[in-house]
């Protein structure tokens, strides 16, 4: 059974790839339309909350791209999450870990953030020869 799975091995990459980018396209994208409001109801100036969105935009864009065969894509995309999820995690989800909201914490905690970080690390730290054909 596992031999008939390794045909499927180089595409496996896909399986991280295009939930990693559509989590930041949606959440990147989703910020545009209502700059303002957002930033306000977030507490953070208009400038900073659209270099955020951006950002996560990019990032998720390019570890997508990158899954095309161009490794310096994929590195780019993970790392530029890493900040903005460590943000994330400073600014509304510390310290609560479950990603459940609660009465102090609406939202959610860092759990799902933390996954993203270590996410982005991986494609940062590794790009993609980790996704190369093994012989």
């Amino acid at each position: 059974m596992m031999k008939a799975l390794d045909g499927f091995a180089p595409y496996a990459h896909w399986l991280l790839r295009v939930p990693f980018a559509a989590t930041f396209l949606f959440h990147g994208l989703g910020k545009f339309p209502n700059l303002a409001g957002t930033a306000e109801m977030m507490g953070m100036p208009v400038a900073l909350l659209a270099l955020v969105a951006l950002v996560e935009t990019l990032g998720g864009l390019l570890v997508l791209l990158g899954g095309f065969g161009k490794d310096i894509l994929t590195r780019l995309g993970g790392l530029v999450v890493v900040p903005v999820m460590l943000g994330a995690i400073a600014m509304v989800h510390w310290p609560r870990w479950s990603f459940t909201p609660s009465e102090t914490h609406p939202i959610g905690g860092m759990e799902f953030q933390v996954l993203l970080i270590a996410l982005g690390l991986f494609f940062a730290i590794v790009g993609n020869r980790a996704f190369a054909p093994r012989s």
